[in-house]
């Protein structure tokens, strides 16, 4: 059974419980993405259950794209287990312009915190979190407001300020994320999605996320082009350095 019908038949029976009546007010719209189905549907009930907010759906990540540019949410909400390395948040908003992003991360480590940054979530939900604190932070980026923890604003104000004195170089064309500067010398190889996925033990289907975003970012067709449009870094196409493992962008 699909996560479509799930959360239809799912919700209905919440609400149709004695003492719970469903909200006559507009709630903020929030789509649920996870690999894992438990979780996706663990926390689709937990958040419909304090009525304070409207539960769309839920969908794996592979699958988040189409189902959010059809429901057109507010608010969606990416599991632990979502790669920040996807870049679901920039996909997400071209589908679905508007749209916010709350990434709920397995630790609150300085790598996941500037990783989630560089993807453009809305706001950061840590390990801490309970339900009711994350429909505090949907309140939240629904008002239009950047939620983070005060260490990755000091982060990420120590990155702006790097950049303005020049201490990390720009690159002349779009930037790729650190997981596809890891990718890029593996398609040289001739590695196929699945080498690469055990290579990195990440899931096929992660890694041709990834190969498409490459592609797209370097305007090429196939994947024999990527070394070539990389070392032709003066000519009418993006020059991208896959080593550097800076973070080149920062959304504001």
């Amino acid at each position: 059974m699909g996560d479509e019908d799930w959360t239809d038949r799912g919700l209905r029976s919440l609400f149709s419980r004695p003492g719970v009546e469903p909200r006559t007010f507009p709630l903020p719209r929030v789509f649920i993405v996870s690999d894992v189905r438990l979780c996706r549907e663990g926390l689709a009930l937990s958040l419909a259950s304090r009525q304070s907010v409207g539960v769309m759906g839920s969908a794996s990540a592979t699958e988040a794209l189409q189902r959010v540019a059809m429901l057109r949410p507010d608010v969606v909400v990416l599991g632990a287990e979502v790669d920040p390395a996807l870049d679901l948040p920039r996909r997400l908003r071209e589908r679905a312009p508007g749209v916010k992003t709350i990434a709920i991360a397995a630790s609150d480590s300085e790598q996941d915190l500037l990783a989630w940054a560089e993807a453009g979530a809305s706001a950061y939900a840590g390990p801490d979190f309970s339900a009711d604190d994350l429909v505090d932070v949907i309140y939240q980026v629904m008002r239009g407001e950047l939620v983070c923890p005060p260490r990755l604003t000091a982060l990420l104000f120590g990155r702006i300020a790097s950049l303005s004195a020049g201490h990390v170089r720009e690159s002349a064309g779009p930037a790729l994320t650190q997981r596809e500067r890891e990718i890029v010398p593996l398609l040289e190889d001739g590695l196929s999605n699945k080498e690469i996925a055990r290579r990195l033990r990440i899931g096929s289907a992660t890694v041709k996320n990834h190969v498409h975003n490459i592609l797209e970012k370097l305007q090429v067709r196939r994947r024999g082009e990527i070394s070539a449009r990389i070392r032709r870094p003066h000519d009418s196409g993006p020059a991208v350095v896959p080593a550097t493992p800076a973070v080149e962008r920062w959304p504001v």
